[in-house]
């Protein structure tokens, strides 16, 4: 058996909102107002003239520096190296999947770093070398493969044929083609 439907004077009209649970918006300290603003009847809008004037500086930073000697592009220029060496821990912890190695003697923990950060290194003369990221020069550069034949005249080691993507990569990096055939053994007789 179906409910009947309430008559059109019974359904009430319009959402009504339980405002006591908004609390009011305040202004950040140090940012200055905020992109919401409350109704008088309670209700939480958005400024659209605030958030419109924000829009025009969409893009912008604004940085500091201690000393005033130092001129704006200079500042600028230490920050862009900043975010650089930034990604370069990130990439240690990720592209070269450094994890904690718990050494206990101090040249160990030497040892690793440094071969860590000789790695890194190689990246990045790579990367600003070929104009390419790590990730696609790696993918490029794993498809070359070393296969080891052995038939009855002796055992021979083969390198695949080259891509023009690979040979290209290899040039700007100023290394040599590897050889076609890597290594060769007569068969015992």
């Amino acid at each position: 058996m179906q409910t009947p439907r309430p008559a059109a004077a019974q359904r009430p009209r319009g959402r009504s909102r339980d405002t006591s649970q908004i609390r009011p918006f305040r202004a950040h300290p140090q940012r200055g107002s905020s992109f919401l603003k409350v109704t008088p009847s309670g209700l939480p809008r958005t400024d659209t003239a605030r958030v419109k004037a924000e829009e025009r500086l969409d893009g912008k930073f604004l940085i500091r520096c201690g000393d005033p000697k130092i001129s704006a592009g200079d500042i600028a220029l230490g920050y862009k190296q900043l975010l650089e060496v930034e990604r370069g821990w990130r990439d240690m912890r990720q592209i070269i999947d450094l994890r904690p190695v718990y050494h206990r003697l101090e040249e160990r923990i030497r040892a690793h770093v440094t071969l860590c950060w000789l790695a890194l290194l190689l990246i990045r003369v790579a990367e600003t070398t070929t104009g390419r990221t790590w990730n696609r020069l790696r993918t490029e550069l794993q498809r070359i493969h070393l296969g080891t034949f052995p038939g009855p005249n002796g055992t021979f080691a083969h390198r695949t044929q080259l891509t023009i993507g690979q040979k290209n990569t290899l040039a700007a990096l100023g290394l040599p083609e590897p050889p076609l055939i890597h290594a060769a053994q007569p068969a015992a007789s």
